[in-house]
């Protein structure tokens, strides 16, 4: 099947083509020219990506996933109503940056990890925890790095995983909120070391996916502490 742009893209080509070259430009481009442009500027774009960008989606598609499984918890630890729309917000939100995610990395030649229906990422095809990951497809881009979804800014711990699986009712919204707290807090910081790395985010897909999540996760920070500040007034 061949592949046609979105026709207001070859608008705005023509548009711009018009703008920029009316003077030297006597033929106006045929719809041909204008899709082989199309389609060459959108492999330039996708070929705008560093070692820190691919670090980024591998690591926060992770990162998401331990949020899964924390907002998975709320159906069925007794989770107050306002902690379940909570909950369930965060996970429809998450579940669809991580599908673009994993469509970031999958169009670039990177491998991306999958979520299972539990919420937890595996490591991607050729990547384990502290040894290099393999993201053949781009040379010289992802050699040599290594992910530890454990070491990752805001992960909660093993035991405090187990603290939240255990809490029930009043307990376990206290928990959630402060640990779900923790949990965006940590996102923001990958968010900002994304952003400090040198060329990083440079191509408008990434840049706008990492600023929905900084956005998304701070607006969502200072909902759930006035929540968590409620909670411990009322007691």
């Amino acid at each position: 099947m061949t592949r046609r742009p979105p026709p207001f893209r070859l608008l705005a080509l023509v548009l711009a083509l018009g703008a920029g070259g009316a003077a030297a430009q006597t033929t106006p481009p045929s719809t041909a020219e204008l899709e082989a442009l199309y389609w060459a500027r959108q492999d330039s774009a996708l070929a705008r990506y560093t070692d820190a960008d691919v670090r980024y989606m591998t690591g926060m598609i992770g990162h998401h996933a331990q949020a899964l499984v924390m907002a998975d918890m709320a159906a069925t630890h007794g989770a107050s109503p306002a902690v379940r729309r909570l909950a369930a917000r965060i996970d429809n939100a998450q579940r669809d940056e991580i599908r673009s995610m994993q469509r970031w990395l999958t169009d670039r030649g990177q491998s991306a990890p999958e979520v299972r229906p539990d919420g937890t990422a595996p490591m991607a095809h050729g990547m384990d925890h502290g040894t290099d990951m393999d993201h053949g497809g781009h040379e010289g881009h992802g050699a040599g790095m290594a992910m530890d979804h454990a070491s990752m800014p805001g992960m909660l711990s093993p035991a405090q995983l187990a603290e939240l699986d255990a809490a029930r009712g009043a307990d376990f919204d206290r928990l959630f909120l402060a640990y779900m707290i923790q949990h965006h807090g940590g996102a923001v910081v990958m968010v900002d070391e994304l952003f400090a790395a040198d060329g990083a985010a440079q191509d408008g897909a990434t840049f706008k996916l990492a600023s929905d999540v900084q956005v998304d996760q701070r607006t969502e920070i200072a909902r759930m502490q006035q929540m968590l500040d409620a909670m411990v007034g009322d007691e």
